[in-house]
């Protein structure tokens, strides 16, 4: 067992005012599986780079290991899958990529097909097999979930959880709790490392929060008391000195010594007076170190339009089809107002084509779909890539409030810096932030959401959450998060 140790670290992006990391010192042991979790924009990706040398920084890395880096660029994907893999691991056995390959419930023909006809869960699997495939290694691996269905989530999990030595950026809370063994987390105030996995965190988070919240009350009366008091011995202080200055020494009886006792008295008054003061700026000094580290989620607010008739969408013995190839069949199910509805299913099974279709794009399908004319509809495509211009432009494009989109932005953690860049330099979780804050700011009588969740961070996932429970609107949505499908949907449909 060796240790990666982070000493110091200080970075900002070239002409940038605002520290990513600001004197940042912390060890990892690289036989760890280690989750790395922290909102959108922390700088969890910007870390992994670091590790790769690809940014200069302030302050010492020191490694007994080199980096590999998940997903890494494959540029031929027009070549065998096999070609890829001798280009990426020279060095090994035919029979070890294989072995690796039945872990992870990839089939032997899978080498023999150029790399870019693989799905996305293939390729995701195969490139993970390769990685673990390099020798004297510490692995970064960001965010290998966003192209796997749940069933493959669960595959990659259990053998994730049978290696060792790697960093795991995921904002799949079943995922991280199925393969991780310590915590890595970037918090507003500092970094953090603790055993066990994302569950295990969260209770000692809570625990800890909690706590911070109970001390912070205390100090606050216990501040509110001193001010009282200091204020009150003030007074007196201040009382007495005018005594002391105004009495008259020819006046003084000798012997009581009435003018050495006044003085006695207000050096007393003053004494206390300056020890509350002092006792105060120690209060308030500790309650500064409480709740630094505390993430203020703001509750999230869903203002859907009521739809005046009892069925929104229905579906009859729906097929689907590319071309002439079916894809699925005999889908039939109703939309109803509050329900929620999400569709599982693995990669390809037509999802995502299925939610095109209810959102009325020319989709080739054989059935019956009933979707009044009157119906609004809110969509958040999978892609997010095409995204351009500011905030501003985009709120004017999709013709929503701008003050409204940008206070949701706000909720979502989007900070000063964010609101004057441009939507094409954010982050892959910002701009589906972005997607969210604008369909929760439309006009709409159903929300059609297909992965709205792909790279958004755990936090503003749980806001998301907790929005739909409390105001129930009606949504279709694809997802492949576990626990977000078991909490949010009122039924699940499973497509094949």
């Amino acid at each position: 067992m060796a240790q990666i140790s982070v000493s110091h670290l200080t970075f900002a992006y070239e002409g940038s005012y605002d520290n990513i990391f600001e004197d940042v010192s912390f060890r990892i042991d690289t036989d760890w599986r280690l989750g790395f979790i922290g909102r959108n924009g922390r700088g969890k990706t910007t870390f992994l780079n670091l590790l790769l040398g690809k940014y200069p920084y302030h302050g010492t890395i020191s490694a007994p290991v080199d980096f590999s880096y998940f997903p890494f660029l494959i540029a031929d994907k027009s070549l065998p899958a096999s070609e890829i893999a001798e280009s990426v691991c020279p060095m090994v056995q035919p029979w070890e990529l294989l072995r690796e390959m039945d872990r992870l419930k990839l089939t032997e023909d899978v080498l023999k097909r150029p790399f870019g006809t693989l799905s996305n869960g293939e390729q995701t699997k195969l490139l993970l097999c390769l990685l673990f495939l390099k020798e004297n290694r510490f692995l970064l691996i960001d965010e290998p979930t966003n192209h796997l269905d749940l069933h493959g989530r669960g595959i990659v999990s259990r053998y994730l959880s049978s290696k060792k030595g790697f960093i795991l950026v995921s904002h799949d809370r079943a995922f991280l709790d199925g393969c991780i063994d310590h915590v890595l987390s970037i918090n507003k105030a500092d970094i953090e490392i603790q055993q066990g996995n994302y569950t295990t965190w969260k209770e000692n988070r809570d625990r800890q929060d909690a706590f911070e919240w109970d001390e912070n009350e205390k100090l606050l009366k216990e501040i509110n008391r001193l001010r009282r008091s200091a204020a009150e011995k003030a007074q007196w202080a201040e009382k007495s000195e005018r005594e002391k200055i105004g009495a008259d020494p020819s006046k003084v009886d000798v012997k009581i010594g009435r003018r050495p006792w006044l003085g006695e008295k207000s050096r007393k008054a003053n004494q206390r007076a300056k020890a509350i003061e002092g006792r105060q700026e120690a209060a308030i000094e500790e309650k500064t170190g409480l709740l630094k580290n505390l993430e203020r989620a703001f509750p999230v607010k869903i203002i859907q339009t009521p739809f005046s008739g009892s069925t929104l969408i229905e579906l009859q013995n729906v097929s689907l089809y590319y071309g002439n190839h079916q894809i699925c069949s005999d889908i039939s199910f109703e939309v109803k107002p509050g329900g929620r509805i999400a569709l599982t299913g693995k990669n390809g099974c037509g999802k995502t084509t299925l939610l095109k279709l209810l959102c009325g794009q020319d989709v080739s399908y054989t059935g019956s779909v009933v979707r009044p004319d009157r119906l609004k509809i809110s969509y958040i495509p999978q892609d997010a890539s095409g995204m351009h211009g500011t905030l501003t432009e985009y709120a004017h494009e999709w013709g929503i409030d701008e003050e409204r989109f940008r206070a949701m932005l706000g909720k979502l953690d989007f900070t000063a810096p964010q609101y004057r860049n441009r939507i094409e330099n954010y982050s892959d979780g910002q701009k589906k932030k972005v997607l969210l804050a604008r369909s929760l700011c439309e006009d709409a009588n159903l929300f059609i959401w297909d992965e709205p969740l792909n790279f958004v961070d755990i936090l503003s996932r749980i806001q998301i959450e907790n929005a739909i429970l409390n105001y129930k609107p009606t949504i279709i949505f694809v997802e492949h998060d576990k626990i977000f499908c078991e909490r949010t949907a009122t039924r699940i449909i499973e497509i094949r």
